[in-house]
């Protein structure tokens, strides 16, 4: 990895941090890894399964290591099953908890503060009051729309705290020097509360450097998971977002095409759920629930796929996101269905990666299937290298490693500026 020529000193404040399994980690060790100091600020460990992790408690680990990044750890209350109490206490806790505690707990002067939010707003809170006690220049990286995600997923539905949410947001968009954003469909929904289009910035994910296209050896162990026939692999979070309805209604619909089969790998708050309608709609046999597998490892399975899936419901906020397992499946040289709409589904049909279909569409879903099945492997091939190069193009790691640093250098260069 190169070495940038001008190091930046970055806090990175985030409620979610390794051994939680997000895209921020990749991030902040390519920061480092290019030579720039790199401190985060983030919260005991509990997601996804809503306990802490072993090792860690309330009070247990504040501060660690990981891979000679600086790890400054504040209490929460975990998030338990992720039902709305109990999620709230725990989005207040950490805001709460790391407000009081980074002006000491993080010490001396930053270049920049990082701020990854995939939810909630309220990660914002300690980077504004650390930009107005250390002036130092916050970068927002917009991963969810708020309030809009509130809405599009139910966990909030009284108007008094969807307007709450909102005019916190406003406060803490406006109070950052730059917002990022990972699609450029957030450009707009940002505009209308107040932030100047020349303060908002595309910033897309990326994925970690061991997401590429691998043969796997025949003897390797996954194999003996994956069941014979054309397999279609859906990899990440079992929630409501998500919409496994339509996922399961489209497997009902292949239930009796042979040899088609769902394989899906994760966990969330609605995996038994999923398992039971598995039962109830007699798709044993056709639909594979394998559980949550290390990040790593996802390569290897991807490998064994025929074709990738992605699905969000048919909600206004979803049309703007762009699922981040989109660039992984891409990373990998996967052929993609996508069973959405908006910005998810143009990228996928602009690389010519795969079919896109409405979302909460199951016949169309089940279509776009019977449809990548009928096509020939090197066919299939073709559209997954469509998407490896469309992912080199556009979401390249080192590429946008480079894009951050030049905002982070320009920022450090204004407060310098204005200081003198």
């Amino acid at each position: 990895m190169p070495r940038s020529s001008a190091l930046v000193n970055i806090l990175i404040v985030t409620q979610y941090f390794w051994p939680e399994e997000f895209r921020i980690n990749d991030l902040a060790l390519g920061l480092a890894m290019r030579g720039h100091r790199v401190r985060v600020l983030t919260g005991k460990p509990n997601y996804p399964s809503g306990r802490f992790f072993p090792g860690y408690g309330f009070f247990r680990r504040a501060s660690e290591r990981y891979e000679g990044i600086d790890v400054v750890r504040v209490p929460l209350i975990p998030r338990g099953r992720g039902g709305g109490f109990r999620l709230a206490a725990n989005y207040v806790s950490f805001a709460t908890a790391a407000t009081l505690a980074a002006p000491f707990r993080c010490p001396g002067g930053y270049d920049v503060i990082l701020v990854f939010e995939p939810s909630p707003i309220t990660v914002g809170i300690p980077a504004r009051v650390l930009r107005a006690i250390k002036r130092t220049p916050v970068l927002f990286w917009v991963q969810d729309l708020w309030p809009e995600s509130l809405e599009a997923t139910g966990a909030v539905r009284r108007r008094w705290l969807i307007d709450l949410a909102e005019r916190l947001t406003r406060f803490i968009y406006r109070g950052c020097d730059r917002v990022l954003v990972q699609s450029r469909a957030f450009i707009e929904p940002i505009m209308r509360l107040g932030v100047p289009a020349e303060r908002i910035a595309y910033f897309p994910n990326s994925a970690e450097p061991f997401y590429e296209p691998i043969v796997l050896p025949p003897e390797a162990p996954e194999r003996k998971r994956i069941p014979p026939g054309f397999i279609v692999m859906f990899a990440g979070n079992l929630g409501a977002a998500q919409d496994f309805g339509t996922i399961l209604a489209a497997a009902e619909l292949l239930k009796h095409d042979g040899g088609i089969h769902v394989v899906v790998l994760g966990e969330g708050r609605l995996s038994e759920w999923v398992r039971d309608e598995i039962g109830k709609r007699g798709l044993y046999g056709r639909m594979h629930l394998l559980g949550r597998h290390p990040v790593a490892s996802m390569p290897r399975w991807f490998s064994l796929a025929d074709a990738m899936l992605v699905t969000l419901r048919r909600e206004t906020i979803f049309e703007y996101t762009i699922p981040s397992k989109i660039q992984s499946y891409m990373a990998c040289g996967r052929a993609i269905i996508a069973g959405l709409d908006g910005e998810g589904a143009r990228i996928v049909t602009e690389a010519g990666a795969g079919y896109a279909v409405p979302a909460e569409d199951p016949q169309a879903l089940a279509d776009a299937i019977r449809a990548l099945a009928s096509r020939t492997r090197a066919e299939r091939e073709t559209m997954g290298a469509a998407g490896r190069r469309y992912f080199e193009q556009h979401f390249d790691r080192d590429m946008l490693l480079r894009r951050l640093e030049d905002w982070m250098l320009e920022l450090r260069r204004s407060r310098d500026i204005a200081s003198v």
